[in-house]
């Protein structure tokens, strides 16, 4: 029969002493080897070394107890779609279309908001018209927005293949002592966006425009996934400004028609909401490591342990 010897790896190795020999190997628990990787792409990231951490990464993409959530997202071809075309149950579409309009419609408020002049914004705040309900919303609740929403900026990104780098999530506290105090995701090859709003150069606006379709494709969900997170988990957004006024922007700059960004954003829209939706779970989970200031490979983790069923 022989007997099995743990090592610190995780590893069961059952030995046959009679031949001398090891027969076989398993892991001790599922998830090992995953985890013990993660740890590695921690001490990359915070050593700054992003694409080492994104190799490992990509090492473990698509196998057996590794990470098959990483750019295994199920996505929807870009074209124009409505919620009735798509292959999903009566429930599926009624649960849906509330939390598309509500997306739609706050993305709508700030397309608009994003073009009154920037005096006209001034004039709103001094007159004390707001701009949004956050001073109406209990500070608890709009910590708990914020952590939702930023989870949902992990987690669209993982899905199609982009590695966050770090975020931060402000404490309960300082969201008391300062109402725009907010959270953040960064990524890895996403470094050009913190530019974006400040092109002014035709050599800037040229570097730009040559991102590739998917990689505008994946940026645009990204941007989306955290408008989206706040829609499935309370009905409406809070946080979706800059988000919106960014992806914009990108496509102004990359010369987009109107009707030619109005079909990436209703795509981007649709893709992201069914991912998240399929993965809820998995996001609230997510949401729970964040606010508790976990790695970004113990959320990766948090992820891959919370994926729902076998489709991702």
């Amino acid at each position: 029969m022989g007997f099995p010897l743990y090592c610190n790896t995780g590893v069961c190795i059952r030995a046959r002493p009679e031949f001398g020999v090891v027969l076989c190997s398993e892991r001790k628990e599922p998830g090992a080897m995953r985890r013990r990787v993660l740890r590695k792409v921690d001490n990359e990231l915070a050593k700054g070394n992003t694409k080492t951490a994104l190799s490992l990464v990509k090492q473990l993409q698509g196998k057996p107890g590794g990470l098959r959530g990483f750019g295994g997202a199920k996505q929807v071809p870009l074209r124009r779609y409505s919620l009735d075309e798509l292959n999903l149950s009566e429930t599926e579409i009624s649960s849906l279309r509330p939390v598309m309009k509500s997306i739609l419609k706050s993305i709508d408020i700030s397309l608009r908001l994003s073009a009154l002049p920037s005096e006209s914004l001034e004039g709103l705040a001094e007159e004390g018209t707001k701009l949004d309900t956050v001073d109406a919303v209990p500070c608890e609740e709009y910590h708990r927005m914020c952590t939702q929403h930023e989870a949902g900026h992990f987690l669209t990104a993982y899905l199609l293949g982009v590695l966050p780098k770090g975020y931060t999530i402000p404490s309960l506290e300082a969201m008391k002592n300062d109402e725009l105090v907010g959270g953040r995701v960064d990524f890895i090859g996403f470094e050009f966006l913190s530019s974006v709003r400040t092109l002014t150069s035709l050599k800037e606006k040229s570097n730009v425009g040559k991102a590739s379709p998917r990689n505008l494709n994946r940026f645009s969900c990204v941007a989306i996934g955290g408008l989206t997170a706040e829609c499935l988990t309370f009905g409406y957004s809070e946080g979706s400004f800059n988000d919106i006024e960014q992806m914009e922007t990108l496509l102004k700059t990359l010369g987009f028609k109107k009707s030619e960004a109005i079909l990436q954003i209703n795509w981007s829209v649709l893709n992201t909401l069914l991912m998240l939706s399929r993965h809820y779970n998995a996001m609230l989970k997510l949401a729970a490591s964040m606010s508790a200031g976990k790695s970004i490979g113990f959320c990766i983790d948090t992820i891959e342990s919370s994926l729902n069923g076998n489709e991702t």
